[in-house]
């Protein structure tokens, strides 16, 4: 067995009357791939803020490393070794792909850093040039961020959340959007990925879930519905129901 480096016990949150995500429980195995899975509304995303610290949660834990995090801010969370990626890309448009990252890994240096010129961040640097030459974006490297492509900018955003070297990578929807050959190739870096992080994501292709998934969640209004092998997950009836309208 593979140690769970996150784990969620009976997370809760409501919106006015709407139990927006419902008593979830689950762990997520060190450097594996666990994607969660629903129809819209199903409160994916709103899990994902629950375990980011972007929404606070009215009963439940976050552990990391069985540590919990439940009710910390974003930063402190982040700073427990937790990034994530968004469902509408977060970048500085105006900067270059260079900076982008470099004002992410900026987080490596130590605080006495903070004043001194970017050249004497060489932490930082090594990051930017690592992760550049591993999302293929070194020939991209002075350009605008306006300039890349969607599929570009979705890639980017990946290593930019890569950039602080974190333990857990939340990744909200990361294809949406993109081509097929897009989507293949930042299916096959995700995968590459969980050599070195663990990866949560939240995915809509079905087929590529099913290629791409150690284990799969699946959400179904507010509620954890099923876990399991993609295998599994495929031929569970109340899963199928909920996708298809029948078992």
């Amino acid at each position: 067995m593979t140690a769970s480096v996150l784990e969620v016990r009976g997370l809760s949150v409501s919106f006015g009357g709407l139990r927006a995500v419902d008593n979830v429980s689950f762990a997520v195995a060190r450097n594996r791939v666990t994607t969660v899975i629903g129809p819209n509304g199903a409160g994916k995303s709103t899990l994902f803020n629950l375990i980011s610290g972007a929404v606070r949660a009215v009963a439940g834990a976050v552990l990391i490393d069985g540590t919990d995090h439940a009710g910390h801010t974003p930063n402190q969370i982040q700073a427990a070794g937790l990034a994530r990626s968004f469902q509408i890309t977060n970048l500085f448009f105006e900067l270059t792909v260079a900076e982008n990252l470099r004002l992410a890994a900026q987080i490596l240096e130590p605080m006495r850093m903070a004043l001194r010129p970017v050249t004497a961040s060489r932490a930082a640097l090594a990051r930017v040039d690592e992760l550049l030459e591993r999302f293929e974006l070194t020939e991209k490297r002075a350009m605008p961020v306006s300039k890349l492509s969607h599929g570009e900018q979705r890639r980017l955003e990946v290593a930019v959340a890569l950039a602080g070297k974190p333990k857990i990578l939340l990744l909200d929807e990361p294809t949406q959007g993109m081509s097929h050959g897009d989507t293949a190739d930042t299916a096959h870096l995700i995968k590459s990925l969980a050599s070195d992080v663990t990866v949560l994501l939240i995915e809509h292709d079905i087929g590529l879930v099913m290629s791409l998934s150690d284990t799969v969640i699946v959400m179904h209004q507010g509620r954890k519905l099923a876990e399991g092998t993609p295998e599994a997950v495929r031929g569970n009836p109340d899963v199928q129901s909920a996708y298809f309208g029948h078992a």
